[in-house]
């Protein structure tokens, strides 16, 4: 008897090679490199694939294309001057990402703010969550081929830009607030356009929802796709929509309170399957939510005393250009806070909020110095892309785009 293995030639894409009878022929790999440019990757960075077919076998993602050293930048500058360049982290919400510093800033200087520019805080930072999730959701509709809710709903985050517009001047990058405060008081325009948008935008949200939430073609396609358990998205460290999606009920608004939230009703939606379809649904009903939290914030404004928009610090407190031009104490005031002269006491403070996407920190340690001794920020965005490659394993190169549209990956929070 031969006992010999029998030979044969396999053919490949290059080399022929030889194998045994008794040995299992090795599959066929193709690698694909998803990004750091490519228009579906939603931002730079990139992912390489190992793809068998239209399979997903393996990935390595990589970060590193912008540069941007936020970090490195905040230690070296003046307090409120770094306010204008957390706009750049996460960009759809950058209101949120302003006050967030601010509030760590005021919490290293003992600043209290008073409860009328808590409760304004409030209202910017909830109009910004809702812009946020209006182009995570919007765009998970785009990737499963609806374009018409996308175009839809953005007419109402175009209403949001023009609240942010009238109040600060800006729309994308807002640079909103003042280390004390807010640069200057809602005007009457700010209220009604304001007033006006929460008339509006329920209808529409509820629109937008009926184009997607029941929709046969949508549900195939992100019921059961980017799946993660509540024990690995806890693992990973994950925070905000994307953990609640999972089942996890943690949101800082509610288990550390900042801006007087712990004075507002709302509940904190939670999934069952970290699934895509759970990371849609619990960002829609979050947008019900901070519509009802804006709502109360609006009566909590009325019954405070009017015109408050800061605290009683002038020695941080950059004072009005009028004052400075009619004021020895303003501009005395003013050339100490622009030129870096105020003192700033010694300590270590980290503050955190629920941004757009989960639990935004910033962590300060101070030497007494015009500049943080060192700052780092505690991003989200970076946090979760961690588990990208083990969420899109084994599922398909277009369950992989919509996984990262249902994730909110935004590239300024990846490389900071």
């Amino acid at each position: 008897m031969n006992t010999k293995n029998k030979i044969k030639k396999v053919k490949t894409n290059s080399t022929p090679v030889t194998i045994a009878d008794n040995q299992v022929e090795p599959a066929i790999y193709s690698t694909l490199n998803l990004g750091p440019t490519h228009p579906a990757t939603h931002g730079i960075f990139q992912n390489v694939l190992k793809m068998d077919g239209e399979i997903v076998m393996d990935s390595e993602s990589t970060i590193g294309y912008i540069h941007r050293s936020f970090e490195k930048i905040a230690e070296n500058r003046p307090y409120y001057q770094f306010t204008v360049v957390t706009d750049r982290l996460n960009y759809c919400s950058a209101p949120i990402n302003n006050l967030a510093w601010i509030m760590s800033v005021e919490k290293l200087l003992e600043i209290e703010i008073p409860k009328r520019v808590q409760y304004l805080r409030v209202i910017i930072m909830e109009l910004a969550r809702i812009s946020d999730h209006i182009i995570c959701n919007s765009v998970i509709g785009v990737d499963t081929g609806a374009m018409t809710g996308f175009l839809y709903i953005f007419q109402m985050r175009e209403r949001i830009y023009e609240i942010y517009e009238e109040l600060c001047g800006a729309r994308l990058t807002t640079n909103i607030g003042r280390i004390g405060g807010l640069e200057r008081d809602f005007s009457p325009k700010v209220w009604d356009l304001l007033n006006k948008f929460l008339i509006d935008f329920p209808p529409a949200l509820k629109e937008f929802e009926n184009l997607l939430m029941r929709n046969r073609i949508f549900m195939d396609r992100t019921v059961g796709c980017g799946p993660i358990s509540a024990e690995r998205a806890l693992n990973y460290s994950f925070s905000g929509p994307n953990l609640r999606a999972a089942g996890v009920d943690y949101d800082v608004r509610v288990m550390n309170p900042y801006c007087s939230y712990e004075e507002f009703d709302f509940i904190i939606p939670v999934g069952l399957n970290g699934d895509t379809y759970d990371r849609f649904m619990v960002r829609e009903q979050e947008m019900w939510e901070s519509v009802k939290i804006i709502q109360q914030a609006i009566e909590k404004v009325k019954k405070e005393p009017e015109g408050v928009y800061h605290a009683d610090v002038p020695e941080y407190f950059l004072p009005p250009k009028e004052e400075v031009y009619n004021n020895m104490e303003a501009l005395i005031y003013h050339f100490k806070i622009v030129m870096g002269e105020t003192v700033t006491p010694k300590g270590e403070v980290y503050h955190a909020v629920e941004g757009g996407n989960g639990e935004l920190g910033f962590y300060i340690i101070s030497e007494g110095g015009r500049a943080p001794y060192r700052v780092h920020i505690r991003r989200p965005c970076f946090i979760y892309y961690q588990a990208y490659a083990e969420m899109i394993k084994g599922g398909m190169l277009s369950d992989a785009i919509l996984t990262m549209s249902s994730m909110n990956v935004i590239a300024g929070e990846l490389d900071a």
